[in-house]
């Protein structure tokens, strides 16, 4: 499906820089690209797939994750409204296959930009340029966090503070499974259930089917924050 009046106006929303780009480069992203949605769950990539398009978020989220070979996931980043994957523009720019997966969270919408008009803008057009090179400044600090915390946090801190965090988009009641913590993670879920078991008895959270109420956010802050 290629982009109407309607697409172009939400782009020009949440793509900011397009209001700075020239009427060239402007009018050449409307052309080029092509509307896709997915459904919550479906794979946008695996390991090793070519890149042939680059998405641009107009709704929804996309969690981009590696996989180990004892089938622990790990979450490097996830892909919201008005941006797109870095991995996916760094494999269109080094022709080399994607190096993760990538999964719809939710129902997704997105602009598809093809990989030769991606290479092409970066040689024609600094407002592009800038767009690309934003997404890596941001996205290799996202990357370095994951790594630190991997190597660095115990993972009852880092438990405390995924927990801490969703409260922010969800309030204290938190629908989640412990496998989904542990694939958040890169852990196993009887390790998130040993510490969320933990928590529980510290009376700062109660674990129900599915669900986590926040009892005490002061505490899961305060040990979050613990050295």
């Amino acid at each position: 499906m290629s982009i109407n009046s309607q697409s172009r106006a939400r782009l020009l929303e949440h793509m900011p820089f397009l209001n700075r780009a020239d009427d060239r480069l402007r009018q050449s992203l409307f052309d080029k690209a092509s509307i896709a949605t997915l459904a919550k769950g479906q794979h946008v990539c695996h390991e090793g797939s070519d890149c042939t398009h680059l998405a641009i978020m107009l709704s929804g989220t996309v969690r981009v994750y590696k996989l180990g070979e004892n089938g622990k996931e790990i979450t490097l980043y996830r892909v919201a409204l008005g941006e797109s994957c870095i991995l996916t523009a760094s494999c269109i720019l080094s022709h080399v296959p994607f190096p993760a997966f990538a999964i719809c969270d939710t129902d997704v919408e997105a602009a598809l930009i093809p990989a030769s008009d991606v290479r092409r803008w970066l040689s024609e057009s600094t407002v592009w340029q800038d767009y690309i090179f934003g997404l890596v400044a941001t996205r290799l600090s996202n990357i370095i966090q994951v790594v630190e915390d991997v190597v660095f946090r115990r993972m009852d801190k880092r438990i405390a503070d995924h927990l801490y965090n969703r409260m922010s988009h969800s309030g204290k009641t938190l629908l989640v499974t412990h496998q989904e913590i542990a694939s958040e993670l890169g852990t196993s879920r009887e390790v998130v259930s040993r510490i969320l078991k933990e928590f529980e008895q510290d009376a700062i959270i109660k674990v129900s089917r599915g669900t986590i109420d926040l009892l005490i956010p002061e505490k899961l802050d305060q040990k979050r924050r613990e050295t």
